[in-house]
């Protein structure tokens, strides 16, 4: 009854969030600010007032348990997240159904009949319908603008307003995941004629006031498929020692002037996407690949930021200016790494600018070597890069690699970053900042328990080593025992949980496990462990790079809060002697930036890593029945995913279907992480290598899972 009554915004047990559903039904609102429960609000399947994944909520605590989590209903939905929603077409009757492609929308939307065709696009009357429109709208993926939304039982409803074609036709996985992650995907028209205005060469008058570096040999480094270049860079020793650095960075904010249609939609968008064929560029190609990128051998506008270094890497002194410059060459990391590496015909190719390169390497490396010492931590987790033949068909998911033309960049992008946070935070001007904060304690240990299975530890302390030690040989004895728990037990509430956790930790477990077997599975952890980067209006410190002021200065071309940070440095620059929060920013026009920004960046990485993962699925599809080698890098109650050797594709081997031998099932065992089987003589730990099968292959919901290939099934198999 207390359910239904008029909720009291005086109640603290009420509170406003967003709710994140499971494809079960259930799901968890997280909360606007904190509440100081464990956790998330947990929300039952009936409990979620028919909210959509995404929805903004408002949410009730019904129930606080002793752990500190806590259980409760959604009140009311304050606002949709889903206006349209991508699914797959079929005809029902007259009109049709439309099956969402998100599981954890789990919806079916009813088009009644005259919806099912976007204005202007229904094929003419002829006397058999439904065979002539069939092979166009049966089947095919689809954009629906909910007309009404599922309430009380009832299923929503809608009208497609875009045939996107075949799921699988070439293509239209990009189409989807675009709609679907509500990527902004076509420029207005008022934005397309403001950039077509923009000249695409530098008037000679507009090098009047700025610092002229075109006589030096400055150059871009970047991927061959970059599409545009925002960073240069140059190097030269000093003579009485040490190194002078030059960061060069495309001038965006000269083109892009605050409130104009580029600039709203510059903040709509957040950042550039990059799919593997394709990209949706946070400005369009006048600015992005045009006059704002800097081309070979064409006079560009920058920022610059002018950096003194000693022996050791320490900045002596820094400044910036407004600057113009023409790249002598656009570099690739391949290439530049060749040189590097005394290949004759690029170091006879580049000849004039080898030198210069082998210095950026010398200089990279003693940035390393301190950032090193500071304490920084160093991830070099690969990536999966999609290869495609010259017909443009996928031919495997291969590793990125990084090599020392990598490393120089990002050691030269991390200081002109962290200069420039210092320089306006020593201005007392409002600005943005990247912010990283330090990880939850509880996260940390939850990774300590992990990585005691392995023999390492991040080495917070004797005593609270010696504590996980005791639960470690307590739960090994259970696992002897043949204890077969639920869920993990939380770790024991006499562990402090008030540990000094610095970067340093991280970065020495790192190296310790560098080249070892269990690097990969570490690594991965440890990186799971950390809190996820985003922006602030306040300087909050980076826990990662172990600084206290950091930004994003280097890539304004793709990323919004980077033109942001050029406007305050540009208007710090003009005005020398102001200082305080007079800068052309508010600070609450920088907090809602700062919180835009963040959601169009995960937004970016979760359309990214999912048509990566549709490419798998794809790519997998072909490969129905053949064996791998694999490693376990993850052991949860449904099951393990496994990484494979050969190509870098990972997918689920479901405890449900993993018999080890006729009618024997495994189940999870959570003390030592691991599946077991019933008679225990068979286990499937992190980190163990297996052999497995591709067993089924949904490339729509992007899923690959594999059988467990048995050593005695291999001594049975017939040979080639």
């Amino acid at each position: 009854m207390a359910r239904n009554r008029q909720p009291s915004k005086r109640d603290p047990n009420l509170f406003t969030g967003r709710i994140v559903l499971h494809r079960e039904g259930y799901g968890f609102v997280v909360p606007d600010t904190p509440l100081g429960i464990e956790g998330d609000l947990y929300v039952g399947r009936n409990n979620t007032a028919d909210a959509m994944h995404g929805d903004r909520v408002l949410a009730r605590i019904d129930r606080r348990g002793p752990d500190g989590r806590a259980e409760g209903h959604v009140v009311r939905i304050t606002g949709r997240a889903h206006p349209t929603v991508v699914g797959i077409f079929r005809h029902v009757g007259r009109g049709g159904i439309v099956t969402s492609l998100d599981p954890r929308l789990a919806l079916e939307i009813v088009v009644p009949a005259g919806e099912e065709w976007p204005a202007g696009s229904r094929p003419e009357a002829s006397p058999s319908p439904p065979p002539a429109r069939a092979p166009q709208l049966e089947g095919a993926a689809v954009n629906v603008e909910l007309t009404r939304f599922p309430r009380e039982g009832a299923r929503a409803a809608g009208r497609v307003i875009e045939i996107l074609g075949p799921p699988d036709a070439p293509g239209v996985d990009v189409e989807i995941i675009v709609r679907k992650h509500r990527l902004p995907y076509v420029f207005p028209a008022e934005v397309l004629v403001e950039a077509r205005e923009v000249p695409q060469a530098v008037r000679p008058e507009l090098h009047e006031g700025r610092a002229d570096f075109r006589s030096l040999p400055i150059v871009t480094i970047d991927g061959e498929t970059a599409r545009d270049f925002d960073d240069a860079v140059y190097v030269e020793r000093r003579p009485g020692g040490g190194y002078e650095l030059q960061v060069h960075i495309a001038d965006v904010a000269h083109y892009v002037r605050r409130g104009t249609p580029l600039d709203r939609e510059a903040r709509l968008r957040g950042t550039s996407v990059y799919f593997p064929d394709r990209a949706i560029p946070m400005l369009p190609a006048e600015l992005s690949s045009g006059i704002c990128s800097l081309n070979p051998r064409e006079d560009r506008l920058v920022m610059s930021a002018l950096m003194e270094l000693d022996a050791g890497g320490s900045v002596t002194r820094s400044r910036f200016a407004a600057g113009v410059i023409r790249s002598a060459e656009r570099m690739t990391y391949t290439n530049v790494n060749r040189v590097l590496e005394g290949d004759p015909e690029m170091t006879a190719r580049y000849a004039a600018l080898a030198d210069r390169f082998r210095l950026m390497k010398e200089l990279a490396l003693v940035l390393h070597a301190r950032r090193e010492k500071r304490g920084a931590i160093d991830f070099d987790l690969p990536e999966p890069v999609v290869e495609y033949d010259d017909q443009g068909r996928l031919v495997t998911i291969g590793r990125s690699e990084r090599n020392i033309a990598h490393r120089l960049i990002e050691e030269f992008m991390l200081l002109a970053n962290e200069q420039v946070a210092r320089y306006l935070e020593r201005r007392a001007l409002a600005s943005l900042h990247r912010v990283h904060e330090k990880p939850d304690p509880k996260r940390v240990l939850e990774f300590e328990d992990l990585a005691r299975a392995f023999g390492h530890s991040l080495g917070l302390g004797a005593a609270l080593e010696r504590r996980i030690a005791v639960r470690h040989g307590r739960l090994a004895a259970q696992a002897q025992r043949g204890y077969r728990g639920r869920r993990s037990r939380p770790m024991e509430a006499s562990v402090p949980l008030d540990v000094e956790i610095r970067p340093a930790h991280y970065q020495r477990l790192v190296n310790r496990i560098a080249g070892r077997p269990e690097e990969r599975i570490l690594s991965y952890l440890m990186l799971r462990s950390l809190r996820q980067a985003r922006y602030a209006a306040e300087p909050l410190g980076h826990f990662a790079l172990g600084l206290d002021s950091y930004t994003h200065f280097t890539s304004p071309i793709r990323r919004y809060p980077d033109l942001v940070v050029h406007r305050v440095l540009k208007w710090a620059l003009e005005n020398p002697g102001e200082t305080g929060l007079v800068g052309p920013y508010r600070q609450a026009e920088l907090e809602e930036i700062a919180i835009e920004a963040s959601e169009a960046e995960r937004r970016s990485v979760e359309a990214e890593r999912e048509l990566i993962d549709w490419k798998t699925a794809q790519f997998m599809e072909g490969h129905l029945g053949e064996e791998y080698e694999a490693l376990i890098i993850s052991v949860l109650k449904f099951g393990f995913f496994v990484e494979l050797m050969e190509v870098f594709v990972e997918g689920l081997v479901p405890i449900d279907r993993l018999e080890v031998t006729v009618g024997e099932r495994c189940t999870y065992r959570a003390p030592d992480h691991a599946v077991v089987s019933q008679s225990r003589k068979r286990r499937f730990r992190l980190g163990d290598r297996i052999r497995v099968r591709a067993e089924r292959i949904d490339p729509l919901f992007k899923r690959v899972e594999f059988a467990v290939v048995l050593p005695e099934e291999r001594k049975r198999a017939p040979a080639p």
